[in-house]
This record gives C-alpha cells, sequence and structure tokens, in this order.
C-alpha cells in the first residue's frame, strides 16, 4: 500500500473532506469538520491517525516500528501508521478506527454526529475490534 492507496480508501469513506487548513504541506483529511488523518508531503510513508488511548499503546507494543506515537500530535491520542510495513487491511482498519472514534468523540453538534454514525452504518463502515 502506498501513499495513493491510503488517499483513495480514505477519500471512499462517507463525509470526508481533504483539505490543507496548516499549509501547502500538510494534507487533512476530516469528517463533520474534526480531523481524523494527517500527513506531511515530505513524510508520505506514514499517516497520523486518531486512536483510543489504551488502542493506541497495544497497537505500538504490537507492530514495534510500524505503528508510533505520533510526531507533532497528542502521542497519548494519536499514532503514526507506517503503511508500508503493515498489510493492508490494518491499515484501513486504523483509518475506520480513527474515522469513527472522531465521529462518536468529537463531531458536534450531537445531530450531526448521529447522522454521520447513521451515514457510516448505512455504508457498513465498521469500527475495529478492541485490541487488548
Amino acid at each position: 500500500m502506498d501513499i495513493i492507496d491510503v488517499r483513495a480508501y480514505t477519500l471512499s469513506l462517507p463525509s470526508v473532506e481533504e483539505c490543507q487548513p496548516f499549509g501547502d504541506d500538510a494534507v487533512v483529511y476530516k469528517v463533520g469538520g474534526r480531523m481524523f488523518m494527517c500527513y506531511v508531503l515530505e513524510h508520505t510513508e506514514r499517516v497520523a491517525v486518531k486512536c483510543n488511548p489504551d488502542r493506541a499503546i497495544a497497537l505500538r507494543d504490537e507492530h514495534l516500528s510500524a505503528i508510533t506515537p505520533a510526531w507533532h500530535f497528542n502521542k497519548r491520542h494519536w499514532n503514526d501508521i507506517y503503511f508500508e510495513r503493515l498489510p493492508r487491511k490494518i491499515v484501513e482498519r486504523e483509518i475506520r478506527h480513527s474515522y469513527l472514534t472522531v465521529i462518536r468523540e468529537n463531531v458536534t453538534p450531537k445531530a450531526l454526529r448521529e447522522e454521520l454514525l447513521a451515514i457510516a452504518r448505512k455504508s457498513n463502515i465498521e469500527d475495529a475490534e478492541p485490541i487488548e
């Protein structure tokens, strides 16, 4: 999987917006106006994704050099995914987890959150199983 594949998969998720609010060197993906994924054009070997804090630690332990604390993000809630070092299934799973986590925890108002969750369910977008 390369950055083109990651981008295509991310944009295939319902209601995703691609933008560059931090300038020309970073690409951000949002749902409901909230960021769930980002990458810097100088470092297209990795993307930062939001993650449940316990899951973030477990993933880092399980995938030592392929999933690390995200550079320039809150390390408790964000992981860098080195997607070329991981199976496509895991990369897509973590992008979906980030997408759904942001909808559930960060999108407001509640009516928009519920609308986006309904769209995700209708599109069969499912979250990953908990990692222990």
